[in-house]
């Protein structure tokens, strides 16, 4: 009996049988002695819209709502209607034996092998190819250690109740808003999802914080001073400062011109200011690996590229050059018998990387280390490396994000930068100026980016001498009085977007607390993109340079779900409790059918308030 190979695109099944060796094409599909290999192309089976249900659904009418399928059924996409029925072809022939789910290696790829495999009629037993790597190497190691079908089911039911739930809420509230909003006027479509609408929110919420933001004028006051060493600057410190509830408040800002110009004046009255300082020694790690969305964000900070750029960069870095790991990953850690695989990939990097590469093998710094390797942080995938395989014949734009995973892999194994740091306060007739000195004295993984001791970024102050025993002075030389303003917060990017979406609307900065919210998230790293630019497709946002700005639609759609206490379609947090909940079906902690009353439940109160909104619209 033979095995059926099932990929997700075609590019794939051809790698595969690259990888297997002596196979005969036929048509669409690989075929040798034991084993046959065909494709999808990405989906080719959908869910049946309402209309196919019963016509009358076609019509997007108030009375029709909410529209909840006892059973969801499937259909062929119609593009691709004749690569399912090869498929299904395939399925039925009677020498295929078994079936072996070739499909990208997540949620994702799950249910475009599910759906297809269904509506099939398939029914013989499935194992799972799962796919870390696309060099030969890597295809051949992933089919030595092929995962039983019914491990899977728990991530089938969660890509299944994903889809379904997306359906729900998509076909419903759609329908609903834009009946309520446009009257269901030709080309006027408001557009809802699941995810899609507290992301908007997000944004929103922004820019109405940006509206409403009345600017502050403060003070901020330069003492200048001079030691035998030479000159150097501080600035005002207010006594006993706090961090408080006012946001913009700071150490040293003062709100009244009155108290700066008599601070200035104490400063400008005396000759000398008392000198005392600290030192101590600093150290700073490397950033962790990349997952998908810290290279999206890091990509559009640096390069300006969208996260949908980013990914498509990434995927061809995959699966056409076959130089780096699977991308749509959200973890930053490596599996704890990667050492060795680590060290081979150094000795394959690039010729310009090599001396980088080169120094930390020969130090033996390839070892375990829980920050590196740590099965606990590692689910479907591993973190974002690069393969043994050597970039060739790569775009400037696929170099950039190369480079960028590179470096990043040769500096997780150096050691930490170390910085001397000095804090010097100099006091002037009891009002204290703040100096900081910072200087690289060992540039660890900073070596990585280029730095060295010998960098203009540092901060060196002119050292500080006692003499005779007494206390140091320095000579004052007057100061400056700076007056300025408190600034809105700025519009989000698609980089600043994309950590308030991992963060379900919090903009989380430490890299810890980001990992222990990730599975709380809005979307996953493989959607997040798509979200984005659907949003910006929908006409909700628009891009000004970097910005993303919301319209006036948006603003119209979140008036009405807010007039509406629709707060389970706009609250990031809700949304990201139903995220963790498709997690929690991944890891069998919850059942697909108790995810999916919940979301039915919240479809039919939706779609209440709406109506009952429209029968007080109409009174």
């Amino acid at each position: 009996m033979k095995r059926l190979i099932i990929a997700e695109k075609p590019s794939v099944a051809t790698d595969i049988s690259r990888a297997l060796g002596k196979f005969t094409r036929k048509g669409e599909y690989y075929e040798n002695d034991d084993t046959i290999i065909t494709s999808a192309v990405g989906h080719i089976v959908e869910l049946q819209m309402p209309e196919d249900y019963d016509k009358k659904l076609g019509f997007w009418r108030m009375e029709s709502l909410p529209i909840i399928p006892e059973e969801f059924k499937l259909k062929p996409i119609e593009k691709t209607k004749k690569k399912f029925a090869e498929i299904k072809k395939l399925l039925a022939r009677k020498d295929v034996g078994e079936v072996i789910n070739a499909c990208d290696a997540g949620r994702e790829g799950e249910l475009i092998f599910h759906y297809l495999y269904r509506l099939a009629g398939g029914k013989k037993p499935v194992r799972r190819l799962w796919m870390s790597s696309m060099t030969r190497e890597g295809i051949r190691e992933a089919f030595q250690r092929l995962r039983d079908g019914e491990d899977m089911a728990p991530l089938a039911d969660a890509a299944r109740c994903r889809s379904e739930a997306d359906w729900l809420i998509g076909i419903n509230c759609t329908r609903g808003v834009t009946k309520r909003l446009f009257g269901g006027r030709a080309g006027n479509v408001a557009g809802v999802g699941r995810v899609q609408t507290p992301t908007l929110a997000i944004v929103m919420e922004r820019e109405l914080q940006i509206r409403k933001f009345e600017p502050r004028t403060y003070w901020r006051i330069t003492g200048n001073f001079e030691i035998t060493q030479g000159a150097y600057s501080g600035m005002y410190q207010k006594p006993g400062y706090k961090k408080g509830a006012d946001e913009h408040d700071r150490s040293d800002r003062l709100w009244e011109r009155e108290q700066a110009e008599a601070v200035l004046a104490a400063l400008q009255g005396s000759p000398t200011a008392a000198v005392s300082e600290e030192k101590k020694k600093a150290t700073q790690l490397s950033p962790r690996l990349y997952d998908l969305t810290t290279l999206q964000r890091e990509a559009n900070n640096r390069f300006g590229y969208s996260a949908r750029r980013t990914l498509q960069l990434a995927q061809s870095l995959y699966e056409r050059h076959k130089v780096i790991t699977y991308p749509r990953t959200d973890a930053r850690v490596l599996p704890e018998d990667y050492p060795a695989t680590c060290r081979r990939v150094m000795e394959s990097l690039r010729d310009d990387l090599q001396p980088l590469a080169r120094k930390a093998l020969d130090a033996g710094w390839i070892r375990p280390n829980k920050r590196i390797f740590n099965n606990a942080g590692v689910s479907d995938h591993f973190a974002i490396i690069p393969t043994e395989q050597s970039p060739k014949s790569l775009s400037a734009e696929e170099s950039k994000i190369f480079d960028m995973i590179a470096r990043r892999f040769l500096a997780v194994f150096y050691p930490a930068a170390e910085f001397d740091v000095t804090t010097r306060l100099s006091v002037v007739a009891e009002h204290t100026f703040r100096t900081e000195g910072k200087v690289l004295v060992a540039p660890g993984w900073l070596e990585v980016y280029g730095r060295s001791t010998l960098d203009e970024r540092d901060t060196i102050l002119p050292p500080l001498t006692e003499a005779d025993g007494s206390p140091p002075t320095a000579r004052t030389l007057g100061g400056d009085l700076e007056e300025t303003q408190t600034r809105p917060p700025p519009r989000y990017t698609e980089a600043t977007l994309l950590s308030a979406m991992e963060g379900a609307g919090k903009l989380v900065d430490d890299e810890e607390l980001a990992d222990a919210m990730k599975e709380k998230g809005l979307g996953t790293p493989a959607t997040r993109a798509q979200i984005i630019e659907r949003l910006v497709a929908e006409k909700y946002l628009e891009r000004d340079r970097r910005d993303l700005v919301p319209t006036v639609k948006a603003e119209s759609l979140l008036e009405f779900l807010s007039a509406i206490n629709a707060e389970v379609l706009t609250s990031p947090a809700l949304t990201g409790e139903w995220e963790y909940k498709l997690h929690q079906i991944e890891n069998r902690r919850l059942k697909g059918d108790a995810f999916m009353k919940e979301i039915a439940d919240a479809t039919r109160s939706i779609i209440g308030r709406i109506k009952q909104y429209e029968e007080k619209g109409e009174d």
